[in-house]
């Protein structure tokens, strides 16, 4: 009799575990990003603060804006912080994402050697550098991984009125932005660059800035939640307590000030609660 018990207790013990554990918040979240955010060192201050808050873990993958988001479109991902504006939109439109939420900007940049053979410095537009280079076959670095910023890149030279491909001045490494980076400057090539990556990696480089501050050049990041609707598996809360701490006032301040000990002025500019435009 008390054997049967005990046998009786420990299995409604081992059920009422198995309901708990299942009934328990996953606490490990996915996130799929930009090299950028990963090379500039960004969410090496963002996530310790982000666990420490909530409990959440947040296992960071690191690859192109275009790759991220075709893990969210197989459900490979919890939450998305990327940054190629047109595809984020069909992403969203499509019901992979939802909650797409302004984050912050910084702007891209074209660096390449100090002795600038295309003589591109002082050139009154981001289209007029690319059509100088392109006219005197000077090297280019291009990702070429379907990222943000070969995203950006692509539109660059479709409003200079240049196709690169196939041409031998022009290569796509298929790489993230540091290891582009890094193959530009033993190239000697020119590349296009997020600001915040390149100053964290320029003291090896020897790669100089030669155009920025046109408008086409802005970089803006969103944050977007995969949609639950859609990928019953994904950790849906751990996804929304991601993003709004990434659009919290804590967050946002971080972001703020990210880099201005090191470089003297910030890599990313807050922007939560704005509009795109």
């Amino acid at each position: 009799m008390l054997r049967r018990l005990a046998t009786t207790l420990a299995w409604l013990a081992l059920v009422v575990g198995s309901l708990v554990q299942a009934e328990a918040p996953q606490k490990n979240i996915i996130l799929a990003t930009t090299t950028s955010t990963q090379d500039s060192g960004l969410l090496d201050v963002l996530v310790p603060q982000f666990e420490k808050k909530t409990g959440f873990r947040v296992k960071t993958i690191a690859v192109g804006s275009g790759q991220a988001m075709a893990m969210g479109q197989r459900g490979e991902a919890d939450v998305l912080l990327v940054h190629s504006p047109d595809a984020e939109k069909k992403f969203v439109a499509e019901a992979f994402g939802i909650n797409r939420r302004l984050v912050m900007h910084n702007d891209f940049i074209v660096v390449g050697p100090p002795q600038d053979p295309a003589a591109i410095k002082g050139a009154k537009s981001a289209g007029e550098v690319f059509q100088k280079i392109a006219t005197g076959n000077f090297s280019f670095t291009s990702r070429g991984d379907n990222s943000g910023t070969h995203a950006q890149e692509k539109k660059l030279w479709k409003a200079a009125g240049v196709n690169p491909e196939g041409q031998k001045w022009y290569q796509q490494t298929g790489l993230g932005m540091g290891q582009t980076l890094n193959v530009a400057a033993e190239k000697k090539a020119y590349v296009l660059a997020d600001r915040a990556t390149y100053l964290a990696l320029k003291k090896s480089l020897g790669l100089a800035i030669l155009s920025e501050g046109d408008s086409a050049l802005l970089n803006v990041y969103h944050v977007i939640e995969v949609n639950p609707a859609k990928f019953p598996k994904v950790n849906a809360p751990g996804a929304r307590a991601f993003a709004q701490y990434l659009v919290s006032k804590e967050a946002q301040e971080l972001i703020a000030t990210f880099g201005v000990q090191k470089f003297g002025s910030p890599l990313f500019f807050p922007d939560a609660g704005k509009k795109d435009e």
